[in-house]
């Protein structure tokens, strides 16, 4: 749909960036802005920033950046439009009825068309798995303990063992090849073409909070690898963000959610009436699913298998979880392996015995590290409360901090350990500067380079002038001698100009605004990145020298863009570019005159 500005405007204007923000991340003041983990990519220390005086948010990690409406549209994988709509009917604006932008209606339709085919696909794995040939992944199914309810409530499936199967399928419901490559149900190569991602496997259908299918699981029937296939990520599936089962978990009247491994976990659970499990899909826990989880829970239970791996799983997502303003505790399932084997050896009864009696994420930490350290020995200990002071080094809060300090001390008061000791050595560490371990980020280097796009020094000198501009919009009077928006060679960089230019003119600057006119994702990071860099300026001869500079490069780019494109046959045009180059080499002489009041 196609709005006017007006309308944009007033649904911007009646949401609060920081309101919406931190309904999805844990935001803490810092100075004049706000600050909390990325919830766009992994990191160990808060690098995105929210403004609430000029209403944008910015990551300076990854470079995700832009107004409230490219947040929802980040965060929610939705389009513009779409994220207009939730942010209208959340601040009571009533939207006109408007004409569809040929983009966005082409954006929007895709997405229904790709979440009616996974639709299509659901339906069809669940019927193959009625018929003879899914009779064995049936009676596996059934063999696991599952009811034909609980089957049909996660629409559970099976893809046949002829690799083509699901693609004939589509195929004759009208479906071309380029939109069926799109939606992450096919493999394509040169020998075999289009051919199904999932054949012989049980299928597991992986559903959003709203119920839409998005995306698939497949466990292999027999001997093949890998044992458990998803899908890839698509249009409408972005793993980070989407857990298992929480379509209806949301709707559990629990005060908690059960945070466990794998499907089967899952669907065990809610069999067994535990309604509010859910599972991350094939990847670690991610800060994306710690603020998913925040908006439906203010506890998660964590309750991955009792190995090593699952162990490991736990300490990575405790302290994401923690960041993200999420109390959490750990499941002991001791002598059991994961839920599924303890539900079937001891009954739903004892297994909510063992969910009430979860054990404090912070104490689970602390009992983990005892068990690396050899505490018959003083040296053993010594390193283990050194440890120790380095997990309470991680509590920003003082009183939590404290009242676990005494936790640890009341368990360990046979070592002689005491408070002032445990105290004094978490105090030194904050001195040297001594962090808590968060889980290790994927290296997403190339990634980022691609997002953070290299600068020329053209470029440079024009992000430099939007920047000071917005910082210190006194100089705008100063600059508009010299400098138009048409100087600005970069596209993107001249649109900015023009809008914000406009807004000097009027006295009122106002980002938020402004914003609205880039609805791309791309776009808004790029411009937001001018708008949110802190660029210092020495003061005196050093600010006019650099603003002077600035100002003539700018100059000099613009000159030479319009050499470049100049019409030889257009004399009235080259009249007016000797013209210009005059009024530049006399500016350049005179560059000592040219001085800002920053």
């Amino acid at each position: 749909m196609w709005y006017s500005d007006e309308v944009i405007e007033e649904v911007r204007s009646r949401n609060d960036i920081v309101d919406i923000v931190s309904q999805y991340v844990k935001l803490k003041r810092s100075g004049s802005n706000y600050v909390g983990l990325c919830p766009f990519h992994n990191e160990k220390s808060p690098s995105f920033s929210v403004s609430q005086s000029k209403q944008f948010y910015y990551c300076f990690g990854c470079g995700a950046g832009g107004n409230v409406f490219k947040f929802v549209m980040q965060y929610d994988n939705c389009t513009f439009q779409e994220a207009l709509q939730t942010l209208a009917e959340r601040s009571g604006v009533t939207l006109p009825e408007a004409e569809r932008s040929e983009a966005s209606r082409q954006a929007s339709e895709k997405r229904q068309t790709l979440l009616a085919i996974n639709k299509l696909a659901a339906g069809y794995f669940y019927y193959q798995l009625k018929r003879e040939n899914g009779r064995t992944a049936y009676e596996y199914l059934r063999g696991r303990g599952l009811s034909d309810e609980t089957i049909r409530k996660f629409g559970l499936g099976y893809s046949d063992k002829f690799s083509n199967d699901l693609y004939k399928y589509l195929k004759s419901k009208g479906y071309g090849d380029e939109i069926l490559r799109d939606s992450g149900l096919f493999n394509v190569d040169e020998r075999r073409g289009m051919y199904d991602k999932f054949w012989n496997r049980v299928i597991f259908p992986i559903m959003d909070v709203n119920s839409h299918v998005v995306g698939f699981g497949g466990r292999v029937m027999g001997d093949g690898k890998p044992k458990y296939l998803n899908s890839p990520e698509t249009m409408v599936f972005d793993k980070s963000r989407t857990l298992y089962g929480l379509f209806a978990a949301r709707s559990s009247r629990k005060k908690n959610l059960i945070l466990c491994e794998g499907y089967m976990d899952v669907i065990t659970m809610h069999q067994a009436g535990f309604t509010n499990a859910v599972a991350s899909l094939g990847t670690s826990f991610t800060s994306g699913h710690a603020s998913l989880v925040r908006r439906y829970a203010s506890e998660v239970l964590l309750l991955y298998d009792s190995d090593g791996a699952g162990i490991n799983a736990a300490l990575r997502a405790i302290p994401i979880l923690n960041e993200a303003g999420v109390h959490s505790r750990v499941v002991h399932l001791d002598p059991h392996k994961d839920p599924d084997e303890f539900i079937k050896a001891e009954g739903a009864e004892e297994f909510e015995k063992r969910l009430d009696a979860a054990e404090d994420s912070f104490l689970f930490r602390v009992h983990v590290a005892e068990k690396d350290f050899d505490m018959n020995t003083p040296q053993g200990q010594n390193r283990f409360f050194e440890r120790c002071a380095e997990l309470l080094l991680g509590l920003s809060d003082e009183l939590e901090r404290n009242l676990y300090i005494e936790a640890i001390i009341k368990e360990y008061r046979h070592t002689g350990i005491t408070a002032d000791d445990l105290r004094r050595r978490t105090g030194v560490l904050a001195m040297k500067g001594t962090r808590v371990e968060m889980p290790e980020a994927p290296r997403n280097t190339h990634e980022q380079r691609a997002k953070v796009k290299k600068t020329d020094a053209s470029q440079m000198a024009q992000k430099l002038l939007l920047t000071w501009l917005v910082n210190y919009p006194q100089i705008f009077e100063e600059t508009k001698k010299y400098v138009s928006p048409d100087d600005f060679v970069t596209p993107i960089y001249r649109q900015a100009a023009e809008l914000l230019f406009a807004q000097l003119e009027e006295g009122d600057v106002n980002l938020g605004r402004l914003l609205n006119h880039f609805q791309e994702s791309e776009e808004q990071n790029e411009v937001t990145s001018l708008f949110n860099a802190n660029i210092p300026l020495e003061p005196g001869e050093e600010q006019n020298r650099a603003y002077a500079d600035t100002i003539l490069k700018i100059k000099n780019e613009s000159l030479a863009k319009k050499n470049n494109e100049w019409d030889m046959t257009d004399i009235q045009g080259m009249t007016q570019l000797i013209e210009e180059q005059k009024k530049l080499e006399n500016l350049t002489r005179r560059k000592n005159e040219i001085r800002a009041p920053f």
